[in-house]
């Protein structure tokens, strides 16, 4: 089972047991589950997290092929969180961002595919 907010402060090179920083990122990762919900991806309900014990299986089934929720969350908790000083690498994540949205959208059409979330 692979805590949300384990992998998320890993990614960002923060140790699981320097807890310091745990309510601001939750809140950046609830906030980033809020538009992943408008996107359409997971439970229309919404999802949230309260600490280390929710998982990435708790928001996204196993088997499901939106492995890529795991790098956008990353990056948009990154920008909100620990934005580069560089505007050049503000702009390059900003459209890796923009293409993870649309193939987000693509993903989750109930129109092009057959696929559920």
């Amino acid at each position: 089972m692979e805590s949300i907010l384990t992998s998320i402060k890993k990614m960002l090179g923060i140790t699981e047991e320097y807890e310091h920083f745990d309510a601001d990122l939750i809140m950046h990762i609830n906030s980033v589950f809020m538009i992943l919900t408008q996107l359409g991806v997971g439970s229309a309900d919404g999802f949230f997290i309260k600490g280390k014990e929710e998982a990435w299986t708790d928001f996204l089934p196993e088997g499901t092929q939106l492995e890529l929720v795991k790098s956008y969350m990353y990056l948009k908790v990154k920008l909100l969180f620990d934005p580069p000083l560089g505007s050049a690498v503000i702009d390059v994540i900003n459209r890796q961002i923009s293409e993870f949205e649309w193939r987000l959208n693509v993903a989750v059409d109930p129109v092009n595919n057959n696929r559920s979330v």
